[in-house]
């Protein structure tokens, strides 16, 4: 820096106020001077050294003490250096933020505040003027907060200990409160929020107490950001375990635990809480203060948890927002694609959809704990877990057991894929859980018949399949639960959804709609599982990728549970490199691939990829099914779900599942032909196939709908995007296509192998397949 001014330089407006007569000058608080004559001056500071050169700057640096205003600069400077000199030095020296008015604090604690950007003499003012009420809940300390909190130089109100239950008043003049807690979700912080809310005013929460320290957010009614509600929504979710035993327990808050702290460790946390505060009044804002900072003490990490408002919020936002979509019609609009090396047409790329949504993970304010690679995983293959199934409904602690075991996940051609795979794995199945909010009509399908689709149509049991159906939900596993017989004359809660055939609304159960939507009392006739729900980086996106999905899983019921041999892909010919890694990571593990073409009636390239164990002992046959309106495309994601399937075939997964068990204990490909190509048909190339992907996805979505159209079925979607999460989500329905598991009504999975030539007649009911599909 060179701050000797030249003779045309005007004074700086800024010195005659920082130089009036009442107010010292001196180097910036954290700034200390050490003059080198002839060199010029240093300045020390945490952040570094900053060099000064000129004469007149040698001359000042030494009476720049803290203990003259402008007039004893003036005074007191060498009588070579003219008046007007000083001030354009000093002037040149307050603009670069080098001098400042002394400051009332002690250095150390001046220079703090200069680190943060803020005035010290304005921060006395502030922080004198601005009391703060410490808050005590579930067994926190109360008098511990009010002693951190004084000692912090923050002018206090009397400490307060709430009572659960209790009105909750903050003191007169009270500028912030600091609520400090055993829990974030401690039975009374509904009250504290609420009067907080009622005054608009903000307060700190925190937990002192444990290894791992809480500290955050404010909460700022009246200036938007997230309430206390949206906070406790997110924990809620990760706490499900808890909460279930809490109920069983019949608590009214958390159980309460031994939080093991030190008393190093209680002060630390304490005066940290303390600084928070005191910025916060001081006038100090970031982007920290809106999230939740965590200190884990056994390792020193910290970590920043971002919360966002939650639109929805029965508290602060909008309850209805969810209600309002489900009523407004479907709407498709162009969607350019963009192609980024995945195993699907999207119009984001996978990083964009990262940066978007990434915030999501985090085990305290996100819906995703983290994303764990599969260590399993072949080489060349990406997966990732993103954590438990948590939207499914747990009726008993054992099927809350299999479920957690059950994770989402993701898969992909690269890292960044998987990662992202997972992220929207887990996201669409929060967004397809039950959360009160979704529209609702009452009546039964006799008062309803004009305007709703019965849902035999789509859960499409046969009736041999009721009877005994308690013997077979118990030996079998959840995928395969055969629910109650439908009642036409019992009343039940209908959701809207949008025909895109026939551009109107129609209404289907919202049990078959939502994860964990409630049953009547003692009748349960659908439940919803995940076949038709997709996650996308557009609506137009997401509803593609559930059609697809439909699409698959019917042309996989229809080979699998009738058994016909299928001809081989011939993965030499559509020369995929990633596919030919995969190829060869498998083989150097002891397994052949191979890919069967299990195209249905509707055209959509489907296929399945399987596997087995070529060394001595089970053949731990697996599979993974893909398709694509691009064949190509749905090559690679029929392998990549094999890859994603791999921990399943080891045995690592799935051993709660007793179809799973049974198939891995089976005796693979002998005696199951239809597993293998059908030698009396040459294996399928590139050339074989027509692709009917365009650039657009909105048009690939018509395309779909047209092809279900001249099948003479009707193409349903529920938009089930949570204005919290804002991820993209869709339900797609299609009622009379087969999901792939054991569903026997009659007609497709009967008619469409003869019609296509794969059987002279259709399959007995008796002699389907007896394994179910299990995935």
């Amino acid at each position: 820096m060179h701050p000797e001014p030249t003779s045309e330089t005007p004074p700086s407006p800024a010195l005659h106020t920082a130089s009036a007569p009442a107010e010292p000058l001196g180097f910036r608080a954290g700034l200390r001077a050490e003059t080198v004559s002839g060199e010029g001056v240093y300045l020390f500071s945490e952040a570094g050294v900053t060099t000064l050169r000129g004469a007149g700057v040698e001359a000042l640096a030494p009476l720049l003490d803290g203990t003259r205003d402008i007039g004893a600069l003036r005074r007191d400077a060498p009588a070579d250096l003219a008046p007007g000199t000083v001030d354009r030095v000093v002037g040149r020296l307050h603009e670069a933020g080098l001098v400042a008015p002394a400051a009332p604090q002690p250095p150390a604690e001046a220079a703090y505040w200069a680190a943060a950007g803020l005035d010290s003499a304005a921060v006395a003012r502030t922080v004198a003027a601005s009391p703060v009420q410490p808050v005590a809940v579930g067994g926190a300390d109360a008098a511990a907060a009010l002693h951190a909190l004084a000692a912090t130089g923050l002018h206090t109100a009397d400490a307060l200990t709430h009572l659960p239950g209790s009105r909750h008043t903050p003191a007169e003049g009270t500028a912030l409160s600091v609520v400090v807690c055993g829990d974030y979700l401690d039975a009374g912080l509904d009250e504290i929020d609420a009067a907080h809310r009622a005054q608009n005013l903000p307060w700190l929460l925190a937990r002192p107490a444990g290894a791992r320290v809480w500290i955050g957010p404010f909460f700022t009614p009246g200036q938007g950001g997230a309430c206390w509600h949206c906070l406790a929504h997110r924990l809620r979710f990760h706490r499900q375990a808890e909460l279930r035993a809490q109920r069983d327990l019949r608590l009214n808050g958390p159980i309460s635990c031994p939080a093991p702290t030190v008393p190093a460790l209680s002060s630390a946390a304490l005066g940290l809480i303390a600084l928070e505060a005191a910025k916060w009044t001081a006038g100090h804002r970031d982007a920290h203060q809106s999230a939740v900072c965590t200190l884990d003490s056994l390792t020193l990490q910290t970590r920043r948890h971002e919360l966002r408002a939650r639109p929805q919020c029965t508290y602060c936002g909008d309850p209805g927002l969810v209600r309002a979509r489900t009523r407004r019609p479907v709407q498709l609009h162009t969607r350019p694609k963009t192609a980024d090396g995945a195993t699907g047409h999207r119009s984001r790329t996978a990083q964009e959809v990262m940066d978007a949504y990434g915030h999501l993970v985090s085990p305290v304010t996100g819906l995703v704990k983290e994303l764990r690679p599969e260590p399993s995983a072949p080489r060349g293959a990406h997966i990732y877990r993103s954590g438990p199934n948590m939207a499914a409904a747990w009726a008993d602690l054992e099927q809350m057991r299999v479920v957690t075991r059950a994770e989402n996940g993701g898969k992909g051609t690269t890292d960044l894929h998987a990662r992202v795979s997972a992220l929207c794995e887990a996201l669409e199945r929060h967004s397809g859980a039950y959360h009160g909010d979704e529209e609702v009509v009452r009546g039964s399908y006799a008062e309803l018949a004009d305007r709703a689709v019965h849902p035999d149509a789509c859960t499409l049991y046969d009736p041999r399949q009721y009877p005994g159906r308690e013997r077979w939900n118990a030996e079998h596993g959840l995928f395969q639960h055969v629910c109650d017989p439908f009642d036409d004359h019992s009343p039940l809660d209908w959701t809207p959804v949008w025909s895109l055939t026939r551009e109107c609304t129609t209404l289907l159960p919202t049990a078959l709609l939502y994860f964990g939507a409630p049953h009547e009392p003692g009748w349960a006739p659908v439940v919803a599982d995940s076949n038709g729900n997709a996650a996308g980086t557009s609506f137009e996106d997401a509803v593609l990728q559930g059609a697809l999905e439909l699409v698959e899983r019917d042309a996989v019921a229809l080979w699998w549970y009738n058994r016909t041999r299928q001809p081989g892909v011939d993965l030499d010919a559509f020369a995929d490199p990633w596919v030919d890694r995969i190829r060869g990571a498998f083989s150097d593990a002891g397994r052949r691939l191979w890919v069967l073409d299990v195209t249905s009636d509707l055209g959509v390239p489907a296929m399945a990829a399987v596997y087995r164990d070529t060394g001595p002992g089970p053949q731990n046959v697996m599979f993974g099914f893909g398709a694509h309106l691009d064949a190509r495309t749905a090559l690679r994601r029929a392998v990549a779900e094999a890859c994603q399937m791999l921990p399943c075939a080891q045995g690592l997964l799935g051993s709660d599942d007793p179809d799973a068990a049974r198939w891995l204990a089976g005796p693979g490909t002998d005696g199951a032909s239809y597993l293998l190509p059908d030698p009396g048909r040459r294996p399928l190339r590139p050339d074989d196939y027509d692709d009917a992907s365009g650039d657009d996805l909105a048009g690939d979505v018509r395309a779909l709908r047209d092809r279900f159209s001249a099948a003479g079925l009707e193409t349903l979607v529920l938009d089930q995007t949570r204005p919290d999460i804002g991820l993209p989500v869709a339900k797609v329905i299609v009622p009379g296509l087969r999901g792939f598991w054991s569903r026997f009504a009659p007609g497709r999975l009967f008619d469409v192998p003869v019609e296509l030539g794969r059987l002279a007649a259709p399959t007995p009911y008796e002699e389907l397949n007896p394994v179910p599909i299990f995935l």
